[in-house]
């Protein structure tokens, strides 16, 4: 057996978990593949452009150059552990990004140096924010011609509403990007690319930086001072300021979210990731430093329970990923307190059900070691849980714990599909069943009028890769119809209807009788809410409290068919106010059925529109095409929120129909002779105008 994690190095205190995120093409992958190979875990070097990075080990991925899945591994750094998870940037991969930021204490955002700040960068960084993490920012790229020091750092402070804090400058930029200052330290660093960066040499500033590294470090030293009263003290009195109060007073600022230290280099050529890995030790948390996590008692949610990073309490743990092996699941769980050994009996505290750990694993990408324990603080893999899903809590079967789980975004996109035989039938719903324990931005369900399955995900790049997946990893022949929009329906005022279920059919009848109010639920940005909520507002002795829950099954169910085309109804408020029973005849069936009728007749009586994804468009293109691209997206119905010169190109923000985006990447490219690109996340549910709904609906 292996040995324990908690041994040797892994000191709480020197353990870091991290992840690495950005817009898609900012140079993520790159910069963890640097990160193993100077941290000792890799001999050769994997470059995302040749389709050999370690951490992007799916087929899928080494083809197209991007990152699908989370990898997550393990590398020592001087004297620290850092677990380390490369996120992808792609939208479609959202949830991949949300589950891991979910688990990780703090984060690196990598920012292409000619860019700045993209669409994709501000959703993950508001990912980010939402789960409060501590937040290095590396300005990579810094050999690539165009490439902007100070407009990125700006970008950083203006779109992202966050406090850049300068650590490094660079030396050059493009062709002439010759290593970076550190403002720190004082001292210049020159690296050698033909040692892939693994030497480099310390130096005097150049006379012709000098000025530059000045102005930067007393502004460093300024905004550090707020975060620490000794530095302070320092600064106002004109007293000598030494390394180690800068780098307290930035760790200070930097715990508390009120500082983002940057850092700058390019992964491409080797030069600056050591000097990141230190930033990440120094200024990121360990899993002492973050507070306390706030979950409730297993089956009473007004009982909190605070849970704290020690490896002595009861275990809590939580599964943030699922994949499927030839062994059966593969569950990473984050170990939050308490310590896990293999050959345990466990609980699932969502699902109340007792569950067996056979193995733990510290992984490394796609290759795994085996411990024998592992502890708070630590991200492992088990295998041995079956009904464990993402956003679970694993607890000691004692003491039950739920944490707070992982929330996803709707699907927004549907693609029918069909095995091409009748034997590939029972294939796929297994291996459809697999992929929805993996992705939970994944589902799939059979229409009940055609018999088709339907599956659903994120976007179009999303249902390609779920299909290869299908075909490749599960060997599923099947036939696949064009992407559609996945709508949805909503109510526009408040009605009240009442159904009678009644069935006789000699010896026991069926009686169910309900009156329903319904009325909008909006969130609070006064879009519709995605949820569905029931309120039971009667006496026991119109609807008895044991045929309620079936009232609301019948409810939830119905709600899966709108009256408009049947699409799936959300931002629904349903009151059960009134209905009569029968001491003889009723029965749990025959309230869920009266609960459907009335809630079609309600729904019927209530203004039902059609609701249509809107996603947040971000177009880069050159100046001479950017007319045609702006008339482009208004006649796509897209509301153009911003636009901004950006070097030689327009950057183009609007808020466009996904109906009207399929096949816009073939769009843009005409429109700008190839030069154009544009990056989409869905934003929201909308009304569809009626011109439109007409047109769908006949």
């Amino acid at each position: 057996m292996g040995p324990s994690i908690s041994e040797g190095m892994g000191k709480l205190e020197n353990t870091r978990n991290i992840g690495i995120m950005a817009h898609i093409d900012a140079g993520k992958t790159t910069v963890t593949e640097r990160i193993l190979y100077y941290a000792g875990k890799t001999y050769k070097m994997g470059e995302v452009h040749d389709g050999t990075a370690v951490m992007d080990y799916l087929e899928e991925e080494q083809q197209r150059g991007i990152t699908i899945t989370s990898a997550a591994t393990k590398c020592p750094w001087k004297d620290f552990e850092i677990n380390l998870i490369d996120t992808p940037g792609h939208i479609d991969f959202t949830a991949e990004v949300e589950r891991s930021l979910r688990v990780l204490d703090g984060a690196v955002a990598v920012f292409d140096g000619s860019e700045g700040v993209q669409a994709q960068s501000e959703t993950v960084w508001r990912q980010g924010q939402k789960y409060g993490l501590p937040c290095l920012c590396f300005v990579n790229k810094m050999d690539k011609i165009g490439a902007d020091f100070e407009m990125s750092v700006r970008s950083i402070h203006d779109k992202l509403l966050a406090h850049p804090i300068v650590m490094q400058i660079p030396m050059g930029a493009g062709d002439l990007f010759a290593g970076i200052i550190d403002l720190v330290g004082m001292q210049a660093v020159f690296y050698e690319t033909e040692k892939m960066g693994a030497s480099f040499r310390e130096r005097e500033i150049p006379a012709e930086y000098a000025e530059q590294a000045k102005h930067y470090r007393a502004r460093l030293i300024e905004q550090a001072a707020e975060h620490d009263e000794a530095l302070m003290d320092a600064f106002v009195n004109d007293r000598s300021v030494t390394a180690e109060m800068i780098r307290r007073a930035v760790r200070k600022g930097t715990l508390a979210n009120k500082v983002n230290p940057v850092f700058v280099g390019s992964a491409l050529k080797y030069i600056g990731v050591q000097r990141l890995l230190d930033g990440v030790v120094a200024y990121l948390p360990s899993p002492l430093d973050k507070p306390a996590i706030i979950g409730h008692k297993g089956d009473d949610e007004s009982k909190e329970v605070a849970i704290k990073c020690d490896p002595k309490g009861s275990l809590v743990a939580l599964a943030f990923k699922i994949t499927s092996d030839s062994h059966g699941d593969l569950s990473f769980l984050r170990i939050y307190q308490g310590t896990l050994k293999s050959g345990t009996r466990v609980l699932n505290a969502n699902r109340g059900a007792k569950e067996n750990i056979t193995r733990v694993f510290e992984m490394h990408a796609n290759e795994r070691r085996i411990l024998d324990e592992a502890s708070a603080g630590d991200i492992v893999a088990v295998i041995g849980l079956r009904q464990t899903l993402t956003g679970d809590t694993i607890c000691d079967t004692k003491k039950p714990v739920v944490l707070p789980s992982i929330t996803f975004p709707q699907t927004v996109i549907t693609m029918s599909i069909e095995p091409r035989t009748a034997a590939e039938r029972a294939k796929l719903a297994t291996a459809l069943e697999a992929i929805r324990r993996e992705d939970p931005t994944f589902e799939y369900k059979i229409d009940p009028d055609t018999g088709q399955t339907v599956i659903c995900g994120m976007g179009e790049l999303h249902l390609e890769v779920l299909q290869h997946k299908l075909t490749r990893e599960r060997k599923v022949d099947v036939r696949v119809g064009k992407p559609r929009v996945a709508y949805k329906e909503a109510i526009t005022q408040r009605a009240e209807a009442e159904a009678k279920f009644v069935h006789q059919s000699g010896g026991h009848g069926q009686y169910g009788h309900v009156v329903l109010a319904v009325e909008p639920l909006l969130s609070e940005d006064g879009h519709y809410s995605p949820d569905l909520r029931f309120t039971a507002n009667v006496t026991p002795d119109q609807v008895p409290r044991e045929f309620v829950p079936s009232v609301e099954q019948g409810v939830r169910e119905a709600s899966g068919n709108g009256v408009l085309a049947g699409y799936p109804v959300v931002g629904l408020r349903v009151t059960l106010t009134g209905g009569s029973f029968h001491s003889v005849d009723s029965s749990e069936l025959a309230f869920e059925q009266a609960a459907g009728m009335a809630l079609e007749k309600a729904m019927k009586e209530a203004g039902p529109v059609l609701l249509e994804p809107v996603m947040r468009v971000q177009a880069v293109v050159p100046e001479a095409a950017f007319g045609a691209v702006q008339a482009d997206l208004l006649a796509k119905r897209g509301l153009i929120t911003d636009c901004r010169v950006h070097g030689n190109m327009r950057v183009v923000d609007a808020n466009v129909p996904l109906v009207e985006l399929f096949g816009y990447s073939s769009d843009i490219r005409s429109l700008t002779a190839g030069r154009g690109n544009f990056t989409m996340e869905p934003l929201s549910y909308e009304r569809v105008p009626d011109q439109v709904a007409k047109a769908i609906l006949f």
